[in-house]
């Protein structure tokens, strides 16, 4: 799914919500990166014991929350009901674990934008991108079209997905065709342009400290956006930039500016 379009997204992504000022993956962090100026987040969603999506990066618990285990053995109101706060700052403790519904809602009704890493448990790949899917096409039923995921028709207030899972994309497209698709590497792969392919991404997603400027413009000159993770580094942001990346995500959302963006634009 080549293309030439402009990216038609924010620039500059708050990394799992409010970067590294409020704790991940909460409604929290969502208002801090807001109050921050950014129009555009990114955040990892992650389904619970009970299939119901949520906002999770890693598959246990300890990092982030009061509670231990595997997130994929509580449900999501039992996840509502730990502590995902407090591991940051005193300033976030009571923090919920949200469900991915509240978090949307809440960009939805503050216009911001959201790419969507669907981030399966082990083994959870395809009901993980399935479920994603389903509740994304549901709560942006009013602003998906029919071809919406091919960049000449995309309509930039819907989500992007992205996943290092293979099964996870190929099962969230299978759900909500008409939303697009970003493929995430760490190392981009040397059949990266297959890979992209095979799933109608409309961008490649990678980790910056592994690219390239020849890499770079090879991506770009075959026609594909491409994304970087996680640029906490001014000087090394106008460096990607400089090379085409088209956009990034960061933590340092204290450091580096948001951009200002229209969706009608």
């Amino acid at each position: 799914m080549s293309h030439y379009r402009r990216w038609p997204y924010p620039r500059v992504l708050a990394h799992r919500g409010g970067g590294a000022l409020a704790p991940e993956n909460t409604v929290a962090a969502i208002r801090v990166g807001r109050a921050h100026g950014f129009h555009g987040i990114e955040f990892d969603a992650m389904l619970a014991a009970d299939d119901v999506p949520v906002l999770m990066h890693d598959d246990r618990l300890e990092r982030t929350t009061s509670g231990r285990g595997e997130v994929a053995a509580h449900t999501a109101a039992q996840l509502a009901a730990l502590d995902a706060g407090t591991w940051h700052s005193r300033a976030f403790a009571g923090e919920p674990v949200p469900t991915f519904e509240a978090a949307v809602r809440e960009c939805r009704a503050h216009g911001t934008w959201i790419n969507i890493e669907i981030k399966p448990a082990p083994g959870a790949a395809e009901r993980t991108g399935d479920a994603v899917a389903r509740a994304t096409a549901r709560l942006y039923a009013d602003l998906i079209r029919a071809g919406g995921d091919a960049p000449a028709q995309i309509e930039p207030r819907v989500p992007l997905f992205s996943s290092f899972e293979w099964k996870a994309l190929a099962a969230a497209r299978a759900a909500a065709p008409d939303v697009p698709r970003g493929f995430l590497f760490d190392r981009v792969p040397p059949d990266w342009r297959d890979e992209l392919d095979a799933l109608g991404c409309a961008s490649l997603h990678t980790n910056h400290r592994h690219l390239s400027r020849e890499l770079a413009v090879a991506i770009k000159d075959a026609g594909y956006w491409l994304f970087c993770y996680t640029v906490d580094d001014p000087a090394r942001a106008g460096e990607l930039l400089a090379w085409g990346v088209d956009a990034y995500c960061t933590d340092r959302i204290d450091l580096i500016q948001p951009d200002a963006w229209s969706p009608d634009e």
